[in-house]
């Protein structure tokens, strides 16, 4: 077995038997396990101190022991699962029994006949609320995401959340786009959004679109895994699959999650337009958020395709959020580093906009060469980039079409906020190329604006102002 049937498999079996499934540190630990890493280790990757992963491993050890009938502890999990010759039959999902080695456990209404026999204490599942047939193989592991859920920097996320949760599960939105920089938390927001809603769904699957793929080949994906049958023979054209797919949409309640959909939309352009071969992924975001039907696509990307922004409204089956840095709450990435000085966090926060990756990357930067003194840091006014920030940066601004390059380069000359009367002046650029350019500018999130005294300011963040500055982009 992978990494991903080891966790799929071993989720399943645990919620057969208890009813529960496997929270995302435990999913951690068994995936670092699996692979050979120590406890330290995993502790490092999921912002959490060493003492308390061994404590929770101790507790995943004793529910996999309780389930499998056998001790299972850190040094024999592998062989531990693979005796158990761990299988899901895809097919099987609608059936009452769950498949797994030599057993039949029972779900559905089979669960309901046993639960009266069971004494009051055994855990059974929750037969209230609907099976979820989930397919996150295409996910990345949230632990390994800067802005871990884990830990207390994901606290500043509620709001967001319940946002989410409101405009999905209860107002029903067809189409949801959650936008922003790299680093800020679309993923894990995401991952973590999945953890409270999917009982709301029969369906779930996650696909990534960093490489590229054409629309067929996203829309095989899909109905390959929602009609359960990956050897069926599909339409070959698009517009058969679109109303396959469609139709199945209709029917069933669906969480359709795309991530990196940035990776369709074309660069050297203004923002939202699609790549040529890309085009027809239009036709997709159009008819699921302008049709009726019963499920919801939520698309993560740097920027928002044209659809997003023609159709979203309060009102509108699609809705848009635009992620912000998580503020004070960065502070725990501060405290699993080991920096000193938390009378001075704030300004670092302040100056990294509270975006996760870039302040995992400076704090890093601050434990290697200061041994985690930031006041000691922040005693050099340059802002300090370095490759690896720099680097997260690159591609964001080499999308930027020449309207815009321009535009970022005049706005981070200056160290404060700039009014459109004085960018009209100084720019060489007519009223309507700024208003477009500064529009798309602000769907990157690359620009931040202002109100002050009934008047509309611009300016870049200092991350951004720095490497515009150090990389001349215009």
């Amino acid at each position: 077995m992978d990494v991903q049937e080891v966790l799929r498999f071993a989720d399943e079996m645990v919620f057969a038997k208890t009813g529960e499934h496997f929270d995302d540190l435990q999913k951690a630990i068994l995936l670092g396990v699996w692979e050979g890493q120590k406890y330290s280790q995993i502790a490092e990757t999921s912002y959490c101190s060493e003492g308390h992963i061994r404590n929770i491993a101790s507790k995943l050890w004793k529910r996999l022991s309780n389930v499998l009938d056998e001790e299972v502890t850190q040094s024999n999990l592998r062989s531990a699962l693979e005796r158990q010759q761990v299988f899901i039959v895809s097919s099987n999902f609608g059936n009452d029994f769950l498949h797994i080695g030599n057993v039949n456990v029972c779900t559905d209404t089979q669960a309901s006949e046993i639960q009266k026999t069971r004494s009051p204490s055994t855990p059974t599942s929750d037969t209230s609320q609907p099976q979820t047939r989930l397919d996150l193989a295409d996910a990345p592991h949230i632990s390994l995401l800067c802005d871990s859920p884990d830990g207390d920097s994901f606290a500043s996320r509620t709001s967001e959340l319940a946002t989410l949760e409101k405009s999905i599960v209860q107002e029903k939105c067809n189409l949801a786009a959650i936008l922003g920089l790299s680093g800020i938390g679309k993923t894990a927001l995401s991952l973590h959004l999945i953890q409270k809603i999917q009982h709301n769904f029969e369906y779930v699957i996650w696909r990534s679109l960093r490489h590229s793929p054409p629309l067929e080949t996203t829309l095989k994906n899909l109905l390959e895994f929602l009609l359960n049958q990956p050897e069926i023979e599909l339409p070959s054209s698009i517009p058969d699959r679109l109303s396959l797919l469609m139709e199945f949409l209709r029917k069933n309640r669906c969480l359709i999650i795309l991530d990196d959909v940035q990776t369709i939309l074309c660069s050297g352009q203004l923002a939202g337009n699609y790549r040529p071969e890309c085009e027809n992924y239009s036709i997709l975001f159009r008819q699921i958020g302008e049709t009726t039907h019963n499920s919801c696509l939520i698309l993560n990307s740097w920027e928002p395709p044209r659809e997003i922004t023609a159709l979203k409204g309060e009102k509108s089956p699609v809705r848009s959020l635009q992620l912000k840095g998580i503020g004070t709450a960065a502070a725990e990435i501060f405290r699993q580093k080991s920096l000193l000085n938390p009378e001075t966090w704030e300004n670092l926060i302040n100056t990294y906009r509270g975006n996760p990756l870039w302040l995992k990357i400076v704090a890093t930067t601050i434990q290697e060469i200061f041994r985690g003194r930031v006041a000691e840091f922040l005693k050099y006014d340059t802002l300090f980039l370095g490759e690896e920030l720099a680097a997260t940066l690159h591609p964001q601004i080499n999308r930027l079409s020449e309207l815009e390059k321009k535009l970022i380069c005049r706005l981070s000359r200056e160290a404060n906020s700039v009014s459109i009367e004085q960018l009209l002046q100084d720019a060489d650029l007519s009223p309507s190329e700024l208003f477009n350019g500064l529009q798309s500018l602000g769907r990157r999130s690359l620009v931040e604006i202002e109100e002050r005294e009934n008047e509309t300011l611009f300016s870049v963040c200092p991350v951004v102002r720095q490497y515009v500055l150090s990389n001349p982009v215009g």
